[in-house]
């Protein structure tokens, strides 16, 4: 005689939890030119990314060789706006310099 209570017809419903991935993150460049003062470019390193004196000296004498050097990688809307302050902060002092972002 068949048991009723068997389990053959229960199931087991498992939550299944969307899987929240991180948000893509963009790097923030400063490319070279051959009219921006280095100075300048330290100035705008240490304003705009928190940067110290050595460390903004460094990553300046690394887009001055190497053509570009990547400032910081951050969130999409941080990113915009680094790169928005820094290119209006040279256009506002006369300076061709340059600042982009790409995605990681």
């Amino acid at each position: 005689m068949a048991d009723k209570d068997d389990d053959s017809d229960i199931g087991v419903v498992l939550e299944t939890r969307p899987k929240t991935q991180r948000p893509p993150m963009y790097k923030v460049m400063l490319l070279n030119d051959d009219y921006t003062p280095m100075e300048f470019v330290v100035h705008v390193l240490e304003r705009f990314f928190g940067l110290s004196h050595a460390q903004a000296f460094e990553i300046m004498l690394t887009v001055h060789k190497k053509g570009l050097a990547v400032v910081g990688v951050f969130s999409y809307e941080i990113a915009e706006t680094k790169v928005a302050q820094v290119m209006d902060f040279a256009q506002r002092h006369e300076h061709p310099l340059q600042c982009t972002m790409e995605k990681e």
